[in-house]
């Protein structure tokens, strides 16, 4: 089977190509910039000659009916996902544009399966309480939120028209061998070097990256699933709610550190979030205190327990935790004292 993977050169997308060439699959990619095939797949153990590579955006109707040309399945796992305020003009070009050509492209293409990676953040904020296949899309006042809510209403249409689009819906993710040191990772670095000494009440979803990419393999090339005609055409990566005083309790106890943090309303650290977003687009550097950290944790709710997951359950938190640690440590982006009890390396086939 050949798999045609947008976004593969990103978090997601390099370890569910890792997922689908270890099943056996022939992988296609539509890359931007294709000398970043290499640095993202190697250490994933995929070589970039066991890839074929199409230079091109997702915004490229050309290019992406040349990347889709004679597959037999899609992976749609491009999106920017930051809460970084100068990268909005990118949010609404690449996560609905991209998605609706995309999605078309492939339609027209004749396209037996076609997998769009949404998000749960999509569903936020939930009226329910919970969130569930049936959810209906969110209205988030975030600018990252909003852009994959858009898209969602974009592959919910393809949906009902009866195509054979599955959705997924990743949690925030962590895991080792992150090409671009994503949002996620980043936060977890950022907190272990004492940058983030005040954290929002509230909670997220979280997950490990490694599960999700089981998830879209299993869709692509387990035969037999329902895609697209019901509620079963949406699948939850697997993961766990926590609350943002259970997320550092956790990262304390697998590094061995106390990570002391003053803990606060929501509503009074968003206005600092603003501000802090209005600075941003001016200052040549990240700041880690964004407006969409804080607004995810008040909005964010848990996933019902009965939700599709393609069978799959979350691996323990302190071990996709520790591996994360370990990746950041080895790589030189944490020093052994910030890394604590993860500075002891571990052979890369035993993180994977």
């Amino acid at each position: 089977m050949l798999v045609c993977v947008t976004g593969g050169t990103g978090f997601v997308g390099a370890h569910s190509v890792a997922a689908l060439v270890r099943e056996g699959a022939a992988v296609r990619l539509l890359a931007r910039d294709p000398s970043r095939v290499e640095g993202a797949l190697r250490p994933l153990g995929v070589p970039s000659a066991a890839v074929q590579v199409v230079t091109g955006d997702v915004t490229d109707r050309a290019r992406v009916a040349a990347a889709l040309r004679g597959v037999d399945a899609v992976l749609h796992a491009a999106s920017v996902y930051s809460f970084d305020t100068r990268r909005y003009p990118e949010l609404r070009r690449t996560n609905v544009s991209g998605t609706e050509l995309v999605l078309q492209a492939a339609v027209r293409a004749g396209v037996g399966r076609i997998v769009h990676v949404s998000s749960v953040a999509a569903l936020y904020p939930a009226p329910a309480g919970e969130v569930t296949a049936q959810s209906p899309v969110g209205s988030p006042k975030e600018a990252y939120m909003a852009s994959k809510a858009e898209a969602e209403l974009v592959a919910r249409r393809f949906q009902a028209e009866g195509a054979p689009v599955a959705i997924t819906y990743p949690p925030a993710l962590i895991g080792p061998y992150d090409p671009h040191l994503g949002d996620q990772n980043a936060r977890l670095r950022n907190e272990l070097r004492g940058l983030m000494p005040m954290w929002p009440l509230g909670g997220f979803p979280l997950g490990d990256v490694r599960d999700t990419a089981e998830l879209h393999a299993r869709l692509l090339l387990e035969p037999g699933r329902e895609h697209g005609r019901d509620p079963g055409g949406r699948y939850f990566g697997p993961g766990r709610y926590l609350t943002t005083r259970q997320y550092l309790g956790s990262v304390g106890e697998v590094t061995g550190r106390r990570l002391p943090a003053l803990f606060l309303p929501p509503a009074a650290m968003l206005p600092v979030g603003r501000a802090v977003g209005l600075v941003q687009r001016v200052w040549p550097w990240h700041i880690p205190a964004e407006y969409g950290a804080v607004y995810i944790c008040a909005a964010a709710a848990p996933v019902a327990k009965d939700v599709p997951t393609g069978g799959l359950s979350p691996r323990p938190l302190a071990d996709s935790l520790g591996d994360t640690v370990r990746w950041l440590h080895t790589g030189g982006l944490l020093s052994a004292r910030q890394a604590g009890d993860c500075a002891r390396p571990r052979s890369a086939a035993a993180i994977r």
